[in-house]
């Protein structure tokens, strides 16, 4: 875009569709009001099963009707686009399947919150760090690097399927790991298991997205920023994404992110502009 002065985009947001607390038309006009060029959303894809924290599929035509009404509404204010962010779940239900796959959406997130325990049963490990430490000793006996593994292998088997653009928060569970094994993430073998997992992103040309959620609140991003020259050696694509779920959230974290990247040897991150994902300039105004 002629008038873009500043990498104000966000493709990872949640509104009433999901689990976010604002309806989609707040989000953009917060959007706007901070100046922002390109900005998508991305509600938590159907899963098999009902939960409060994902859409249901008989809301999707409504999703992606209100989507058009409002894409028309802001043309030529900022750019618009609709995605999902699709859980690998298992082998029926990820990001390849068909259904998703013919979803008329301008990008799609690719994301793992869910293992199963012993006992075959769902559980969610995308929570707080005291309520992982409770999971994990609960649900997995307390073996910490099995979960761990488990971890890792879907994301491993969510990249080898492929169907998505962009790889969500994509070593989400380190800090809680971390929090429960202080030490973790300098462990061989844990750095064994990351770099595999990149190894792979980097061959398939994945994006993957710096997650800023959580870093006013726990000082971390998602990938870890120590992983960040190691994203640039691989050739890895990256884009800053709030992954807000309010309104007045969506621009938290960005600076921060963008300043670490460019520490890191970055020049460049992936926006979306004219349906197209486009390595842009990192800008930061200082």
């Amino acid at each position: 875009m002629n008038n873009r002065t500043e990498n104000l985009t966000n493709y990872h947001s949640h509104s009433l569709y999901c689990d976010g607390r604002a309806n989609m038309e707040d989000f953009i006009r917060f959007a706007l009001s901070e100046g922002f060029t390109s900005y998508g959303f991305s509600s938590h894809a159907p899963l098999p099963f009902p939960t409060a924290w994902t859409m249901e599929w008989d809301c999707m035509d409504d999703y992606l009707a209100e989507f058009r009404r409002l894409k028309a509404k802001y043309a030529g204010q900022i750019e618009l686009y609709i995605g999902l962010e699709i859980d690998y779940l298992n082998e029926e239900s990820n990001p390849s399947v068909a259904r998703f796959r013919e979803l008329p959406l301008d990008y799609r997130i690719g994301s793992v919150h869910l293992l199963y325990n012993d006992k075959g049963e769902v559980v969610d490990v995308d929570v707080t760090a005291d309520k992982f430490r409770k999971l994990v000793d609960e649900e997995f006996g307390g073996d910490l690097v099995r979960v761990v593994h488990l971890y890792y292998e879907r994301l491993m088997r969510m990249v080898e399927l492929g169907g998505f653009d962009v790889v969500g928060h994509a070593d989400k569970m380190h800090y809680n790991a971390a929090a429960y094994r202080p030490g973790l993430l300098d462990e061989p073998w844990y750095d064994d298991l990351i770099q595999e997992y990149l190894d792979a992103i980097a061959r398939r040309g994945y994006i993957v997205e710096v997650n800023t959620k959580s870093y006013l609140e726990l000082g971390t991003f998602y990938p870890n920023e120590r992983y960040f020259p190691v994203l640039l050696e691989k050739g890895i694509r990256v884009q800053v994404n709030s992954d807000s779920h309010y309104p007045e959230r969506i621009n938290n974290g960005r600076l921060q992110a963008l300043a670490a990247l460019q520490t890191s040897g970055y020049h460049t991150v992936t926006e979306m502009y004219n349906n197209e994902w486009k390595d842009m300039p990192l800008i930061i105004h200082t």
